[in-house]
This record gives C-alpha cells, structure tokens and sequence, in this order.
C-alpha cells in the first residue's frame, strides 16, 4: 500500500435545489471530501502522529478511522438497518486506534467503501422516516448528526494536518 492518498473534488451543495435529506447529504459529501483531502499528501508517519498531549489517541488516520465507524453504526446499521458489524465495540472506543498496516491510501479507501454502504442503507428513506435497527430516532436526526460529528472532526484534522506540515486551507 502506498502511504499517501490522493485529494478529491469537493462541491459547495447548491444553496437553492433539493429537498431536505439531499441537502444534508451534500452537506456531508462536501465534509468528507474535506476529510479526505486533509490526509492526501501525507506520510504515514505524519498521519499517525499523536501531537495533542491532552488526546494521545487522536491523530488525522484514528479521525478517519472513526468518522468510517460512525457512517457504519449511524447511516448503515441504524438508519439502513444494515447487517454489518459496528467498528466501535468496546470501551475505550476503539475505531481511534491503528492497525500496524493503516496508511493514508488504505484509511481513505476504507472511508470511501463505507460511503457507498452508507448510500445503499439510506436508499428509499425519507427524512421523518424512523430508523430501521431500533427505530429510536427520524433518517433526519441521524443524518444531521453524522454531519455535525464529521464536521466537528474535519476541524480536528485542519489543526491536526496544520501541525503535521503547516499545510492550512479550506
């Protein structure tokens, strides 16, 4: 595996077309493409640093090793009601945590590969529908809080991608 990932297109979602879940959608797009872009470039030893002194688990691949657990337990398993495995059993939660072949090109593929099972589980759900595992929650509220948690943990990659190289942006 290479140790670096390539950056991908973002889109500002247009401020007047689509209905409610297409926006948010769009929305989390545009978030995850940010995400991504904030690893492409950098080395695995980059990605894995831990600099935070108060989060020594927190480094930019155990943020999107984590934002690929919460679209599996949030998007796929509760709202879809997919059968897959959660990636976050245990305390303390372990989607942050590294595997010894984890690089940049194989978190962002994982990341990826978990959008489209995010897609195919959403597929067919309105927003006030009420998930399909446990039913304790509207698609709306799930889909706007994935969106919140990954837009709260893109703005821990721009700290943590500013510390890696000095690299700042959007």
């Amino acid at each position: 595996m290479s140790n670096s990932s390539s950056s991908v297109e973002r889109a500002w979602p247009d401020p007047l077309s689509g209905d409610e879940l297409t926006v948010q959608t769009r929305f989390l797009d545009f978030l995850r493409a940010t995400a991504v872009n904030k690893l492409a470039g950098l080395t695995r030893e980059q990605a894995v640093a831990t600099p935070l002194p108060a989060s020594p688990r927190t480094s930019a691949l155990g943020v999107v090793k984590h934002l690929t657990a919460v679209e599996r337990w949030w998007l796929s398993i509760e709202a879809g009601g997919a059968e897959l495995p959660s990636l976050w059993e245990g305390s303390p939660d372990p989607s942050w945590d590294l595997a010894a072949d984890d690089d940049p090109a194989s978190v962002v593929a994982a990341y990826r590969e978990e959008w489209a099972h995010s897609a195919a589980s959403l597929a067919g759900l309105a927003a006030g529908d009420r998930t399909r595992r446990a039913g304790e929650f509207t698609v709306r509220w799930v889909l706007a809080h994935v969106v919140q948690e990954t837009a709260r943990h893109v703005g821990h990659l721009d700290t943590l991608r500013e510390l890696a190289d000095g690299e700042v942006g959007e």
